[in-house]
């Protein structure tokens, strides 16, 4: 997605040079959300971009791997050879982590990529047994299709509550009612221990049946290859790019899941694996190429769908932010607000997309909100506003 998207928006903000857009994968760029679903369960055979590359006069090199960058001859090494470039865009996104020890093993699989989803149908249309490591978004919501397809599911997950590294125990514990409610078996406090031929053994020595594996424990950014580039990378493996996300090389930008970047907004650096970071960042990057002087500095968003429920989450809170909660968390329909000095600083929503619609807008705003009545579900957030910030 950023990649096709830094390429689209040149074109659209007029320029007429040559851009070259290199994929590793053999398939023509598709978007990724409905791997997990459409595609997941057969109802899709793939998701392709409707996109024009031939009239938008962008070449393609698809099936080719970026090896190696050299910034002084201006060079992408590749599978195809050297390729030189005036300006560079790194789009190459994160690469899922997998269990130690499980590369290469028959039956268990990653959802990343087309392939990925095609390799899993099968497993799906024959309702097999399913273990799926990890209860953060990706194992939620392919738990979700595989319960859809009929197959008997147990999600296994380390720590002791679903979402754990990104929601506080107060919000994630009343989502394992959802796991139950949709017949699957979640495993909370376990690692596994090992993953054989059929089976999954558990560090406490159960062994659970396994026709696949399904490991969805996080991503990392796909930029081992810029090694020895001088592209200063983070602890996370994230391009460190600045608020105009140009890398710290010349003429070298990094957009999307690979990047991370300075937000004055929540006066800390993100990385964020979404798609509408994916979205949203090419077009400043594709602006700045063209000579602007635009910051990137977005809320947040992310939704996901499982277990019959949509759920969309906008902006970032800390630990110590006042959370408010709207509504009943055991019902189908909540939200929970995270405030700041006052101000609305990121907003989960359940079943309730009009609270997230304008609570987007009032996080933009660094809108004030009360409390009081940001906490009675029946009252609209965009009236809980107290006054805003300048």
């Amino acid at each position: 997605m950023a990649g096709v998207r830094t390429a689209v928006s040149l074109r659209e903000l007029g320029f007429s040079g040559s851009v070259t857009l290199i994929g590793e994968e053999p398939h023509p760029p598709y978007d990724r959300p409905p791997l997990s679903k459409s595609v997941l369960l057969g109802a899709a055979d793939g998701s392709a971009f409707d996109v024009d590359f031939d009239g938008l006069g962008i070449e393609l090199r698809l099936g080719v791997h970026a090896d190696a960058l050299r910034p002084a001859e201006h060079e992408v090494v590749t599978t195809a050879g050297a390729l030189p470039y005036d300006k560079l865009v790194i789009a190459t996104g994160a690469a899922p982590i997998t269990l130690p020890g499980a590369a290469g093993l028959t039956g268990v699989h990653v959802l990343r990529t087309l392939d990925d989803a095609n390799a899993l149908r099968p497993v799906l249309a024959a309702r097999r047994e399913v273990v799926v490591v990890g209860a953060g978004w990706i194992g939620a919501e392919f738990a979700t299709a595989a319960r859809e397809a009929g197959c008997p599911v147990t999600v296994v997950e380390a720590a002791t509550r679903p979402l754990a590294s990104v929601l506080p125990a107060s919000v994630a514990e009343p989502m394992r009612q959802w796991y139950a409610d949709a017949g699957v078996t979640l495993l909370t406090g376990h690692r596994v221990a090992q993953v054989e031929p059929g089976a999954v053994v558990l560090d406490s020595g159960a062994r659970l049946t396994a026709h696949a594996t399904v490991v969805g424990v996080g991503a990392r950014p796909d930029t081992g290859w810029l090694a020895g580039s001088g592209v200063t990378l983070g602890p996370d493996r994230a391009v460190l790019v600045d608020d105009r996300l140009r890398a710290d090389v010349p003429d070298v930008h990094a957009v999307g899941d690979c990047a991370s970047f300075p937000s004055a907004r929540y006066g800390r650096r993100l990385l964020v694996h979404h798609w509408d970071n994916a979205v949203q960042g090419p077009r400043t990057a594709a602006a700045n190429l063209l000579g602007a002087d635009e910051p990137y500095d977005p809320v947040p968003y992310f939704w996901s769908e499982q277990f019959g429920r949509f759920v969309q989450y906008a902006g970032w809170h800390a630990q110590d932010d006042l959370m408010v909660v709207r509504g009943d968390m055991a019902g189908p329909a909540w939200s929970v607000c995270w405030l700041r000095d006052g101000a609305l600083a990121a907003l989960l929503a359940v079943g309730r997309p009009r609270d997230l619609a304008q609570g987007r807008k009032l996080i933009e705003r660094s809108a004030l909100l009360d409390p009081e009545a940001a906490a009675d579900p029946s009252v609209p957030l965009k009236t809980a506003v107290r006054s805003a910030v300048p």
